[in-house]
């Protein structure tokens, strides 16, 4: 807890209303859980205070009460967040007081009502706090309305202290993260796992993330940007690890053996595959998918249900029934739209006629045909994240630089013109690094492309803007040096076929 001597603003909190559901001994575990990732939130983001009460309310003392309710909102298993106005001592004429000089301004001119509540023995009723707090302040006030006030100001009196406050923050509600074990998203980057993932967490599942990339380290870089803002604003009180397998080889594998029209659903069936695999490795218990009836045509209800079969985990959809346009609003709430939207579609196979309604046996005969040691020697070779210890510079840095040409990528000079006169790579065309930052938008999107400038840095600043916006950008690590060194030991697929030299085009 960070300590200074600025005063202390309260923030009341309430869990959510499930809680009461909970036999005594779940509802202590819950609550050990709460306040644990509650700790957890506020110490996440430096924050000042203290937590104190139990069971059906707790009290965040904080020198930045705005800040921290912010955070707190975040925070799954909580129902409402109150800021508490003024505390007073259990006594009438003391809460008539602090009532009228906390509301007084806030009611003027409004239609209000006062509403009260007791905890404990006193000598005066609820009603009696209403009406001689409402008589008070309704001199101020427009008039008194107890069926649509625009404010309503709550007197909570619990034993010997009196809270006040006329505001009321909704939470995040739902069960505290951790309290229902760990499953294991599948996630791609898109708007959709992103969701699941937020709305399996919000019933209480801790999550880690596995990343079947089928695109490059670009690609990579990009989905662990989406799992980062969900460990970071959405995951308190656990540590989520990222895992990435490199599925190319796979896809090589399934496309050669298995017929193109279930190559979408084939697929979906060894991601589950790789999952449980992973699955063994963090702990889960189930898998979680962004997957909703009918949206592709993997996705209709006898496709799901042959993909499933083949899984020896439970695959948990939290977004079977919802449409994309509450998808994408919910991405917004969650703040992984502006980052989803960026980034490209590697799954989808598109063969001419995808099958729609495929049965276990079918898909299984498919999935025979292919040598699973493809899959088993991928997930070998996973590579794993702390997301949360992930630093900025960690994750953009491995994901600027490229040490290699790939296939059919494009090679963009971004030298001065003298150099590109006297050396450039074979094909290369010239662009000045400013003016590629103001044009790029006019590439195709759908290919690979590798700048190099003289140190290779100017152009690290280029591709990560282009990665960004979702494209496959990298520089030539090490500059033209490196770049000049690569081409004399790997030449250009053109360049073998016409003979012509690498210094010089």
């Amino acid at each position: 807890m960070t300590v200074n001597h600025a005063p202390f603003s309260i923030l009341m909190l309430r869990p959510s209303a499930e809680f009461t559901l909970k036999s005594n001994r779940t509802r202590r575990r819950l609550q050990q859980e709460l306040v644990h990732n509650l700790t957890d939130a506020l110490e996440s983001h430096g924050l000042t205070y203290r937590i104190s009460g139990a069971w059906n309310t707790y009290f965040v003392e904080t020198t930045a009460p705005g800040q921290a309710a912010e955070v707190l909102c975040r925070v799954a298993g909580i129902g409402s967040i109150v800021p508490i106005e003024r505390v007073s001592q259990a006594e009438l004429d003391e809460i008539v007081r602090l009532g009228v000089e906390a509301f007084a301004e806030l009611v003027r001119g409004k239609r209000f009502a006062v509403r009260a509540r007791r905890t404990g023995n006193h000598p005066f009723r609820s009603r009696d706090v209403e009406v001689a707090l409402g008589a008070e302040l309704r001199p101020f006030a427009l008039k008194v309305d107890l069926t649509q006030p625009e404010i309503t100001v709550h007197v909570d009196i619990q034993e010997d202290r009196a809270f006040l406050y006329a505001e009321t923050l909704r939470g995040l509600g739902g069960l505290p993260i951790g309290s229902q074990g760990k499953a294991l998203v599948l996630i791609s980057g898109g708007f959709d796992s992103a969701v699941a993932a937020w709305l399996i967490m919000r019933r209480g599942a801790a999550v880690d993330y596995v990343f079947c990339n089928l695109g490059g380290k670009a690609y990579e870089r990009a989905v662990v940007q989406v799992a980062k803002v969900l460990s970071d604003n959405w995951s308190y009180g656990t540590h989520p690890r990222f895992y990435s397998v490199e599925f190319t080889d796979v896809v090589i594998e399934m496309r050669q053996k298995t017929r193109s029209s279930y190559w979408q659903i084939v697929l979906k069936r060894l991601m589950y595959q790789a999952g449980a695999l992973v699955a063994r490795r963090s702990g889960a218990v189930a898998l979680v998918t962004g997957e909703s009836i009918g949206q592709v045509s993997s996705q209709t209800l006898k496709n799901l249900a042959a993909i499933e079969a083949g899984s020896e985990l439970p695959v948990l959809r939290p977004l079977l029934t919802y449409d994309k346009e509450e998808i994408i609003h919910l991405a917004r709430r969650i703040g992984t739209a502006t980052l989803s939207e960026r980034v490209r579609e590697y799954c989808a196979l598109t063969p001419d006629h995808p099958v729609t309604g495929a049965s276990s046996e079918t898909l299984d005969r498919e999935m025979a045909k292919i040598d699973l040691a493809v899959l088993h020697q991928a997930v070998e070779r996973v590579e794993e994240y702390d997301l949360r210890s992930l630093s900025a510079s960690e994750v953009v840095l491995p994901y600027l630089f490229t040490e290699t040409v790939p296939d059919g990528a494009e090679v963009i000079d971004c030298q001065p013109e003298t150099a590109y006169r006297q050396w450039h790579y074979p094909g290369a065309r010239h662009v000045d690094p400013w003016d590629l930052l103001k044009q790029f938008s006019q590439l195709d999107r759908n290919r690979v492309y590798v700048l190099y400038c003289p140190q290779g840095l100017q152009t690290a600043y280029v591709a990560e803007v282009m990665q960004r916006a979702g494209y496959e950008a990298y520089s030539f690590k090490g500059g033209t040096p490196a770049l000049k060194a690569y081409c004399e030991n790997h030449p250009p697929v053109a360049v073998r076929a016409s003979g012509e030299a690498c210094e010089e085009p």
